[in-house]
């Protein structure tokens, strides 16, 4: 799941990625994407057994992502804003920082 907050004053937008820990088999999650040069970024699972991490993107973009589950299992977030085909047969997915007014 995706969650934004967009602020009047910055260009740039708060956005927290999470993914839900659906089972104990599920030890780690991380987000790769274009913000993180690909990099799997670890995120950290909460009270709620929800993986979570925040951060701050610049707005009027677009990146691709997808979900790192146990370091090995690749997922994509079924809230993400649109999907588009990725070099691997599958698909990344996109969140966008545009603002919707």
């Amino acid at each position: 799941m995706i969650k934004k907050r967009f602020f009047k004053t910055k260009d740039e937008v708060e956005v927290t990625f999470e993914w839900p820990q659906a089972a104990s088999t599920t030890e780690t999650v991380a987000v790769s994407g274009d913000f993180t040069h690909w990099q799997a970024t670890p995120m950290k699972l909460n009270k709620k057994k929800v993986f979570s991490l925040k951060l701050r993107l610049p707005k009027d973009e677009q990146y691709q992502f997808r979900y790192l589950i146990n370091g090995s299992e690749w997922q994509n977030d079924p809230s993400a804003d649109a999907y588009i085909q990725n070099g691997f047969g599958s698909d990344n997915c996109l969140v966008s920082t545009h603002s919707s007014h």
